[in-house]
């Protein structure tokens, strides 16, 4: 004997569906659908334009404010680009809210440099991500409501 696995009903070896819920043997009760992440956006650009501006829109992580005037002037028709520069400009600004912490004494000191280096990470892996034809929103940044 052997039991179905959606309902627990105990059927004979030789069934091929389950008698109380129709269930087939054999096959999954369900199937899984395919987790698509919500932060991802290369999808939403064509393959032409990531192949032909993706220096640019690594420009902008590289060279934070610079590297975002550089590429605005060369690949101003670019989605890609502006993609990369929307999150490269609020890297800046969140490094630049991290320097501000500085001010406060000893707690400051601390969590300044340490959001500042956090910040660095972010633009490394960001640049890696472009080089690799992504267009992903940095993982801290996406969740600091202020900068939306």
């Amino acid at each position: 004997m052997k039991f179905c696995s959606s309902c627990g009903t105990q059927c004979e070896d030789m069934a091929n569906n389950c008698p109380k819920c129709g269930a087939p043997f054999g096959a999954p009760a369900y199937a899984a659908a395919p987790a698509a992440d919500p932060y991802d956006h290369t999808a939403q650009f064509s393959a032409q334009d990531i192949s032909e501006n993706k220096c640019y829109a690594a420009l902008c992580y590289l060279f934070g404010l610079m590297g975002i005037i550089v590429a605005a002037i060369c690949a101003k028709e670019s989605a890609f680009v502006k993609f990369h520069m929307t999150w490269s400009l609020r890297l800046v600004i969140a490094a630049g809210l991290s320097s501000l912490l500085t001010i406060v004494p000893i707690v400051g000191w601390i969590a300044g440099p340490v959001c500042a280096i956090i910040c660095l990470v972010l633009q490394i892996i960001a640049t890696f991500q472009v080089f690799g034809n992504k267009a992903k929103e940095p993982a801290i940044v996406r969740g600091l409501s202020f900068l939306k």
